[in-house]
């Protein structure tokens, strides 16, 4: 057997249904949709998630929970994320974008207490925890939130 003798097998390679090429092609005419109704226009059929006139799903399921509209969005980012930068440095907004560490939409930064630190650095976010506090402060740096 050689390269040019293989073949797909019997009936495993289908020709495509070619509609409306004359009535003598047999899907001539009306081309397999039927002669009215609204999947026989052009343009016709149903959006997404249409059930025919029968209650969606998406309504006849209850609903649970609550968003908050006024939710502050919050870049994270944590104390050892800190120990990139210099000793003495001052690290805000501007210094963490350029720092790859805070990316997206956000709405303010909180620093969290999340591993260590031994560097004197000054540090403004919008907010913080108290642990991250006092792990600044005990490495001689100091927070302001602004």
């Amino acid at each position: 057997m050689r390269l040019h003798d293989l073949a797909p097998f019997q009936g495993a390679k289908k020709s495509r249904k070619r509609v409306g090429r004359g009535v003598g092609s047999g899907s001539g005419c009306t081309a397999g949709r039927g002669s009215k109704g609204h999947n026989s226009r052009s343009g016709g059929g149903v959006r997404p998630g249409y059930e025919g006139g029968q209650m969606p799903i998406h309504r006849r399921l209850p609903k649970r929970g609550f968003t908050n509209i006024f939710k502050k969005i919050l870049a994270i980012v944590n104390v050892s994320d800190l120990q990139r930068f210099d000793s003495g440095a001052v690290v805000d907004e501007a210094t963490l974008v350029k720092a790859g560490l805070v990316k997206g939409n956000r709405q303010g930064i909180k620093l969290l207490a999340q591993g260590q630190i031994d560097r004197a650095l000054t540090v403004k976010v919008d907010a913080v925890s108290e642990g991250a506090r006092q792990k600044i402060e005990a490495a001689g740096g100091k927070v302001e939130v602004i």
